[in-house]
């Protein structure tokens, strides 16, 4: 299992070396607080890393390592910064905005689809959203090294700094009056947020975003699958741009 670094000495030492991307940090709450715990957690929150104490039946999946009530999950990529990609040149762009995804398949299929119709990049945050491991990995079939993702702590300010870059913000929302495909997506950089099925795009991005958008349905059901639903944005955009 080598998405894992485990055993206090081993994670502190990770931390300290900065040459990995952690996604999160688990610590057992059956162990007790001593100066390596404690100095795992102030590491961590220098380096704006996520750690969580957890139930024992967390660690059900590690038994065979020494973990010591402790694991951080490492990430197979190196994440892109928000900031280094806005300074780029972006002529016509879009990227994608994942709101509370937290199924490890939905993301690994979303950035399939992102590479297949030319998505610039990916943001998702560093909390209550999946973060990249290697279900993710093996799900993109090899797409995620070609795509950058771009982590942030929080989408409300991700989402200020692309409006006040000239980004345009567009939000998918069942409740929304308009259908997706009546946006115009040709000639300007745009950002697409997609929420998770049970939540929906959280109300601060929708009250950020230019436009709202839904996927208009024949019949009542529950919401397409979130990675179903952003293809068929993605590639009405896509066919926008290809249209004469």
């Amino acid at each position: 299992m080598n998405d894992i670094i485990y055993g206090k000495n081993a994670v502190t030492e990770a931390l300290i070396a900065g040459d990995r991307e952690i996604n999160k940090i688990l610590i057992s709450k059956n162990i007790h607080s001593d100066s390596k715990i404690n100095k795992i957690k102030e590491l961590a929150r220098e380096n704006g890393i996520v750690f969580q104490f957890v139930a024992k039946e967390k660690f059900l999946p590690y038994a065979e390592f020494n973990h010591q009530g402790i694991i951080a999950q490492i990430s197979p990529i190196k994440y892109k910064d928000l900031d280094d990609f806005l300074e780029e040149k972006h002529e016509n762009a879009s990227v994608v905005i994942l709101d509370g995804v937290e199924d490890s398949h939905n993301l690994g299929a979303i950035i399939r689809t992102c590479v297949c119709a030319g998505v610039s990049g990916i943001i998702i945050p560093s909390r209550r959203n999946v973060q990249v491991n290697a279900t993710v990995e093996k799900t993109s079939a090899g797409a995620i090294n070609h795509i950058p993702i771009i982590k942030v702590n929080s989408l409300v300010n991700a989402v200020q700094k692309l409006k006040n870059s000239d980004w345009w913000v567009v939000a998918a929302d069942a409740s929304a009056k308009d259908n997706y495909y009546d946006v115009n997506y040709k000639d300007m950089n745009f950002a697409l947020i997609m929420g998770a099925e049970h939540a929906g795009v959280s109300k601060s991005l929708l009250k950020a975003s230019d436009f709202i958008v839904k996927i208009p349905m024949l019949k009542e059901f529950n919401s397409l699958n979130v990675s179903n639903a952003l293809s068929a944005i993605i590639f009405e955009t896509v066919r926008q741009k290809l249209k004469n």
